[in-house]
C-alpha cells in the first residue's frame, strides 16, 4: 500500500507537472500569436505586403527539419516502438539550408547634397519620402544669429535639391523662401486617413505644466518626463498636414514621456495600428522613501535605449516600452541615440531600423543595421556598423544621425538620408556646422544572403506577389544560382525545377529568372509558391516578383 501511495503521488505531482507545463507553453503560444496578429492564423503560406523579398533575418528561411529512419527508409522518427542500436537508423536532413550566412553591406557616403544658402549656414535632415515620383525632404536650417527653422526641399533625382517658395513664413522683410511655420518632427505618409490627414509628424516636445494636473488624470504619463528636468514636462507632439506643407499641431501631446530626440511613426498595415519608435532608457525603478536626486551625476545613469509604442488612435499612445538596450556585447559606455526607423523600398513588412550607436568614450557615433519580420523583435544584422564617424576634419568627422526613409534613387540604388557634425555631438556648439549627406548602397544591395561555397535554401511557401520573378545578386566567375518553384506541398511545378533552371551568373541586377525559356513560375497571381535557391560562391541581394 506504502509503495501505491508513493506511486499515486509520484503520478499526480508528474501530471501536475506536466499540466503546469503544457500551461506555460499555451501562455507562451498565445502572447506570441498575439506579438504577431491577434486572432489571425499563422504559418504557411505567408502573404507578402510588397513585391520584394530580402533576406534581414531567416524569417523566409525554412530551418528544415530532420529525420531518422530505418534501413528500408522508413522514419522512425522519435518513436517508442522501435529499439534500434546506437547506429541502426541513419540521420536524414530535408529542405534544410546549408552553407549561407546574412550579412549587412557597408553605405558608401555622399555629401553634402544641399548647398548653402544665404542667410542659412546649417542645413539638417529629418525625413525623405518619395512618391509620386518625387523626393521630398523635410529638415531645418538655422542662420549665423542662430535662428532655427523647419524647412522643406524637392528632388527628382535624390541627389539634387531646390528651395520652393512656400509663402508661408516671413524673414527679412521675404516670403520667398522654403521655410515651414510649424517646428514638425520626423514626417510620414498615412494611407489610412482621410485626405486632411494624409501626412503626420511626431517630435520630441514640452506639455504646458498648467494643464499637465488634468492631464494626469486622464492619460498614463512616465515620471520621467518630470524628473529629468525639472520645471519641464517633456511629451511628444503631433501634427496633421494634407499636403505636407500645411501643418496643425495636435491640442494634447500623444504621450507624456521623455523622448528628447529622434521619434519616428507610420502606419503598420498588417496591424492596422500607428507604431511610435522613441528614446527610451535601460534604467530601474529608484527605492522607496528616496527623493529624485539631481546631480548630473545621476542623470546619466540610464543608458538611451530605443522604446516602442502602438496604438489604434494617432491622437492616443501607451507609454513606449525598451525594445533594445545596449547588450553585453557592446562598450560598457556605448548608448542608443536614435532609431532610425524605415522599412526595404516597396516592402513595408521588411522592417528596418538605423539606430545611431553613441561612443560616449569618444564623443562619435557609428550606425548599426537591425532588422525584424514584425516591427517588434529585432535583431542586430552581421556585418554592422555599415557606417561610422569619418575622420576628423572632414564635413560630418564629428557625429552622424541618420533619418528615415531608406528609398531607391532612378538608377536603383539606395540611399538612406543623414545629417554629418564637423564637431562632436557634446563639443561646445557656438561655431556648429552640420550638413545633409546620403548613405548609398549601389544598386540596392543592402543586406547579402552570401554562399562562399555551396548553399541551399528553401523559403518559406507564401502567396505569389506576381508570377515572374527577377534576382539581384553577384556571383564569382566560377560560381551561379539555380532557382526552382515548388507548391506549398513542396513539389518542384512541372518544367520549374533545378534541372529546367538557367543557370545564372555574374552581376545580377535585378535579371529575369528563367527555366529554358520559360520566363513565369508556373503559378498564378495569388497562389501559393515556395522558391528552392542553390548557390555556388554567390551573394543574393533580393528576389522580385512582377
Amino acid at each position: 500500500m506504502h509503495r501505491d501511495m508513493i506511486r499515486k503521488q509520484f503520478v499526480y505531482e508528474r501530471d501536475g507537472l506536466v499540466m503546469l507545463l503544457c500551461l506555460l507553453m499555451l501562455a507562451a503560444m498565445a502572447a506570441r500569436t498575439d506579438a504577431i496578429e491577434h486572432g489571425k492564423p499563422v504559418g504557411e503560406p505567408y502573404q507578402p505586403l510588397g513585391k520584394r523579398l530580402v533576406f534581414t533575418t531567416w524569417y523566409f528561411v525554412r530551418p528544415g527539419q530532420l529525420d531518422w529512419v530505418d534501413a528500408e527508409g522508413k522514419s522512425v522518427y522519435a518513436s517508442k516502438a522501435v529499439k534500434h542500436g546506437p547506429f541502426d537508423a541513419q540521420f536524414k536532413l530535408y529542405d534544410a539550408p546549408r552553407g549561407i550566412r546574412i550579412i549587412a553591406q557597408p553605405a558608401r557616403r555622399v555629401g553634402p547634397i544641399i548647398s548653402v544658402e544665404p542667410p542659412w549656414e546649417n542645413v539638417s535632415v529629418s525625413t525623405v519620402i518619395h512618391e509620386d515620383g518625387k523626393y521630398r525632404l523635410w529638415g531645418g536650417c538655422q542662420d549665423s544669429n542662430g535662428r532655427a527653422y523647419k524647412c522643406y526641399f524637392e528632388s527628382e533625382d535624390g541627389r539634387n535639391w531646390r528651395r520652393p517658395s512656400l509663402g508661408l513664413v516671413q524673414i527679412d522683410g521675404s516670403r520667398e523662401n522654403n521655410l515651414l511655420p510649424l517646428n514638425i518632427g520626423t514626417v510620414f505618409k498615412d494611407p489610412n486617413a482621410t485626405p486632411e490627414e494624409r501626412y503626420k509628424s511626431v517630435w520630441h516636445g514640452d506639455f504646458d505644466p498648467k494643464r499637465f494636473a488634468d492631464y494626469k488624470h486622464r492619460r498614463p504619463w512616465s515620471v520621467l518626463a518630470t524628473e529629468s528636468d525639472p520645471g519641464r514636462v517633456h511629451s511628444i507632439c503631433a501634427a496633421i498636414s494634407p499636403d505636407g506643407i500645411h501643418w496643425k499641431e495636435l491640442e494634447d501631446s500623444i504621450s507624456v514621456e521623455a523622448s528628447d530626440t529622434q521619434v519616428v511613426a507610420h502606419f503598420d498595415e498588417r496591424l492596422r495600428k500607428y507604431v511610435m519608435y522613441t528614446r527610451n532608457y535601460m534604467i530601474g525603478p529608484r527605492a522607496d522613501e528616496f527623493p529624485n536626486p539631481v546631480a548630473r551625476r545621476h542623470q546619466f545613469l540610464g543608458r538611451r535605449s530605443i522604446g516602442r509604442s502602438e496604438s489604434s488612435n494617432f491622437r492616443e499612445f501607451p507609454l513606449s516600452e525598451v525594445i533594445i538596450e545596449p547588450g553585453c556585447d557592446m562598450s560598457p559606455t556605448d548608448t542608443y541615440y536614435t532609431n532610425c526607423y524605415t522599412a526595404i523600398p516597396g516592402s513595408p513588412d521588411h522592417h528596418l531600423l538605423f539606430p545611431a550607436v553613441y561612443h560616449q568614450d569618444r564623443d562619435t557615433t557609428s550606425i548599426e543595421l537591425r532588422a525584424s519580420y514584425d516591427g517588434k523583435i529585432w535583431h542586430r544584422v552581421p556585418g554592422s556598423p555599415v557606417l561610422k564617424t569619418a575622420e576628423f576634419g572632414a564635413w560630418d568627422g564629428g557625429c552622424i544621425f541618420t533619418c528615415p526613409n531608406l528609398v531607391e534613387l532612378p538608377n536603383g540604388d539606395w540611399a538612406l538620408p543623414y545629417t554629418g557634425y564637423v564637431y562632436p555631438h557634446k563639443y561646445p556648439r557656438g561655431a556648429w556646422k552640420y550638413d545633409v549627406g546620403l548613405a548609398i548602397w549601389p544598386k540596392g544591395r543592402l543586406v547579402a544572403l552570401e554562399a562562399a561555397e555551396a548553399g541551399e535554401l528553401t523559403t518559406a511557401a507564401m502567396v505569389a506577389p506576381g508570377t515572374r520573378l527577377r534576382i539581384n545578386a553577384v556571383t564569382e566567375r566560377a560560381g551561379s544560382i539555380l532557382v526552382e518553384a515548388a507548391n506549398l506541398e513542396g513539389t518542384p511545378i512541372p518544367e520549374r525545377s533545378f534541372g529546367d533552371a538557367v543557370p545564372l551568373i555574374g552581376d545580377l541586377f535585378w535579371t529575369p529568372v528563367t527555366w529554358k525559356g520559360q520566363e513565369d513560375l508556373g503559378v498564378k497571381e495569388g497562389e501559393p509558391v515556395e522558391l528552392r535557391l542553390r548557390l555556388n560562391k554567390a551573394k543574393v541581394y533580393g528576389l522580385q516578383f512582377e
